[in-house]
């Protein structure tokens, strides 16, 4: 075999392993489980800004699960998500769950706020209490407008004699 053949055969090769290690990647980016079991649970938000069907579900900063759904409960006005959860991770009872930011140029996640409850969620069940996310925008405005949550035309002055 020539030199101009081997190089040929090991640059293919090359190109073949980062083929593979890119379609490995891109599965587990896209929450393409590779046999991996999971249940379901549910939660509804306020609002659900910037959190979409495979948005990360993090326990303790650790990737858990995905956004598995996400549609409007037009009853009541709220975002209906529904999420997976690998098996083996049980969520206590009386948890929470909130859309939290990766920061101020990151993107959202939902997170599992564990509660104490010695019993768990079983597949199904819905999460009571949630935290929907903040609009950075509307906290600047708040910040520009001065608002800060007190009446500053109330105040009281005394007078000691």
């Amino acid at each position: 075999m020539s030199a101009e053949n081997t190089t040929e055969v090991l640059v293919g090769g090359g190109v073949l392993a980062v083929a593979i290690g890119f379609l490995i990647y891109a599965g587990q980016v896209a929450g393409i489980s590779g046999g991996q079991s999971e249940y379901e649970l549910t939660a509804s938000f306020r609002s659900a800004d910037g959190v979409s069907v495979g948005t990360d579900v993090r326990l303790a900063g650790v990737k858990v699960g995905r956004v598995t759904e996400l549609e409007l409960d037009v009853a009541t006005y709220r975002a209906q998500t529904t999420f997976s959860v690998r098996n083996g991770i049980e969520v206590p009872d009386d948890s929470a769950i909130a859309i939290s930011s990766e920061g101020l140029l990151g993107g959202n996640y939902v997170e599992i706020l564990p509660g104490g409850s010695p019993f768990y969620f079983t597949p199904g069940d819905e999460i009571e209490f949630t935290q929907g996310s903040v609009s950075l925008v509307g906290l600047l405005m708040k910040f520009v407008a001065g608002d800060d949550g007190e009446d500053s035309g109330t105040e009281e002055s005394s007078t000691e004699e």
